[in-house]
């Protein structure tokens, strides 16, 4: 799907149903509309960080907006094709919770070692405080991301080796919705 067409084909677009959450006609709106922003059929880095930058104009968004793209750029290729955008966005936007955590739990696992350390949730949680910047007032426990990675690790990582597996965080955030909303940004576009 490297290759830029002006439409799906019948075998694209079968395949796009059965694994996303999208039918037939919101698949080609969404594949129009994918190859207008993006003519060559590839997304890159820039251009998911300035799609970022007009939700977040006040603050910094580039930083997480190059976490999400790693998630996004399945096959690790450097750009994202419609399908891997349009899989990614079905899982965020329309996914069932547990699909939603395993999303998640990829975003947070940066190196991909099937572990989240605190650091690797400290630059997470870095990203999205600057990219909120101060439009979000958080309770005095939260209000820097040292704090708010300190409140999740006590809450999440019962046998206390300071890393999170796909279980622990699992559990976690269905106490604390908030892990997951992160990849709410999406529910308005779809």
């Amino acid at each position: 799907m490297g290759k830029s067409q002006s439409k799906l084909s019948a075998d694209e677009l079968a395949e796009l149903q059965k694994n996303t959450y999208f039918d037939k006609k919101e698949l080609q709106q969404w594949y129009k509309g994918f190859l207008k922003d993006c003519p060559s059929g590839q997304l890159n880095k820039e251009e998911f960080k300035k799609i970022y930058r007009q939700f977040f104009p006040f603050g910094d968004p580039s930083q997480f907006a190059d976490y999400v793209f790693n998630v996004f750029d399945e096959d690790k290729s450097g750009t994202i094709e419609f399908k891997e955008f349009i899989c990614a966005l079905s899982v965020t936007s329309r996914g069932r919770l547990d699909e939603k955590l395993k999303w998640a739990f990829q975003l947070y696992d940066i190196n991909q070692d099937g572990f989240i350390t605190y650091d690797e949730m400290l630059q997470i949680v870095r990203s999205i405080y600057k990219m909120t910047g101060q439009m979000v007032r958080l309770p005095e426990d939260e209000d820097t991301p040292e704090k708010r990675v300190d409140k999740i690790f006590r809450n999440m990582d019962l046998n206390h080796d300071h890393r999170l597996t796909y279980d622990e965080f699992k559990e976690g955030s269905k106490q604390d919705p908030t892990i997951v909303q992160a990849l709410s940004l999406y529910d308005g576009l779809v």
